[in-house]
């Protein structure tokens, strides 16, 4: 009986490590936005979050560029309005998603104005 148990903790022990080193790597991304310009950019599939941000901010283009959202693995969106009091982004699984979360922070008169997703 002993001897089960001490199978099953090796079986489990090994199926968490397994778990642990998922087979897909991460892939980051990112948005940069500058609002008085309404320049943005988006980075995705990226190895490292670092190299994400600086593609985004390269792609914005505007001295007043900054990373407003990054992500892993996933979809983000950038919205914007009008009346909105800031820009709002999101994340999720689908660009869809992404988009919805966005427009329905920023409010009334908010447009989807960039998105992303990784692999």
């Amino acid at each position: 009986m002993r001897g089960l148990a001490l199978v099953v903790a090796l079986l489990l022990s090994f199926a968490v490590q397994a778990a642990k080193q998922s087979p897909t790597p991460n892939r980051f991304g990112a948005i940069a936005y500058e609002r008085a310009s309404k320049s943005w950019g988006v980075s995705y599939d990226k190895a490292r979050a670092r190299d994400a941000e600086l593609e985004a901010l390269r792609q914005c283009g505007g001295k007043r560029c900054e990373v407003v959202h990054k992500f892993k693995n996933g979809c983000a969106a950038l919205a914007d309005g009008p009346n909105a009091k800031k820009p709002a982004a999101a994340s999720g699984a689908t660009r869809d998603e992404a988009e919805t979360k966005a427009l329905k922070r920023c409010g009334a008169g908010c447009a989807a104005l960039a998105w992303g997703c990784t692999r």
